[in-house]
């Protein structure tokens, strides 16, 4: 069988790198690397509802946004390196500790490897799994995903492909979010919940608020509200946008946090449109709201 990593064409970025002898445009090579494995409370309600998601973060991303939270990990090599078994082990012992469901972020470069230890776990995993990504997906990897996830939390950053240039190098970004979360909802349909208000199965489509952005929100939620039906799908809008040190020279538009006008503007649009689903209170855009990566406590790193 043919190694995807020898030539990997999972994500957009299409660098058919060999990822067994150098990294890929993710940053990573073919072993796996996780920068935290935990109990995360500040996923949405209806998947961190009691003891909070069980949370795979793995490092490195397809994406690389100027603004990333999560960049300690994302941005370099770095992490614990750990094998597909380590990793279906993980994923029991969340269980053990009370997880609501296995939330997989940032998971698309490690794809191959996360099936293969869902299969070694299947038949004594009974939490729901979450693929938790920042929507720049190619159909084809999301369609391998068919029948081992049971909800789906992507993305949609941008409707333009300039601003998606500009704050992520992928200029094709909404041609590739938008065809992949429409195969997302193909997968599961309406959603479903438990009696506790758990989704077992659904599509979350998140969109985080960017600084002068607004109108560009609005445009994402008309093709939502265009090609979904409301009891579709649900969204989340965030507006925990956090302007961090890191942030390079050259985007000065994007050194303040949203005003509560841009939020609750985009708020009300969605409300007028029918759309159903999650919001923040603007109090959520602070930096003791990103994890801690590979120095917190973890169960694969508890000291």
């Amino acid at each position: 069988m043919e190694n995807i990593y020898e030539r990997c064409t999972l994500c957009p970025r299409m660098c058919g790198v060999d990822r067994t002898k150098t990294v890929g445009a993710c940053g990573m090579p073919a072993q796996i690397y996780i920068g935290r494995v935990g109990l995360h409370p500040w996923e949405e309600p209806c998947i961190s509802y009691k003891s909070g998601a069980g949370t795979v973060f793995f490092s490195g991303c397809n994406l690389h946004c100027v603004y990333c939270q999560n960049q300690a990990i994302s941005n370099e090599l770095r992490g614990r390196a750990i094998t597909t078994q380590e990793l279906a082990d993980a994923f029991l012992k969340l269980q053990e500790q009370g997880a609501d469901c296995i939330d997989l972020v940032t998971p698309t470069h490690y794809v191959p490897d996360i099936l293969q230890a869902l299969d070694m776990v299947r038949n004594r995993l009974t939490i729901p799994v979450v693929y938790n990504t920042g929507g720049y997906e190619n159909v084809e990897t999301i369609r391998m995903l068919d029948g081992y996830v049971d909800v789906y939390l992507p993305d949609i950053k941008y409707y333009e492909s300039e601003t998606a240039l500009r704050y992520s190098h992928a200029a094709d970004y909404f041609e590739k979010a938008s065809a992949a979360v429409t195969e997302m909802v193909r997968q599961t349909g309406s959603p479903v919940y438990n009696g506790d208000g758990g989704m077992v199965r659904g599509t979350v489509i998140r969109h985080l608020v960017l600084p002068g952005h607004r109108k560009e929100s609005m445009q994402i939620l008309d093709w939502i509200r265009a090609h979904f039906e409301s009891e579709q799908v649900r969204i989340s809008l965030m507006s925990q946008y956090t302007p961090l040190p890191s942030l390079p020279e050259g985007f000065s538009e994007l050194k303040r946090r949203i005003t509560s006008f841009e939020y609750n503007s985009v708020v009300d649009y969605a409300a007028q449109l029918g759309l159903e689903g999650y919001m923040q209170e603007k109090s959520s855009a602070r930096e003791t709201y990103i994890p801690e990566f590979y120095e917190g406590k973890s169960i694969l790193n508890p000291d």
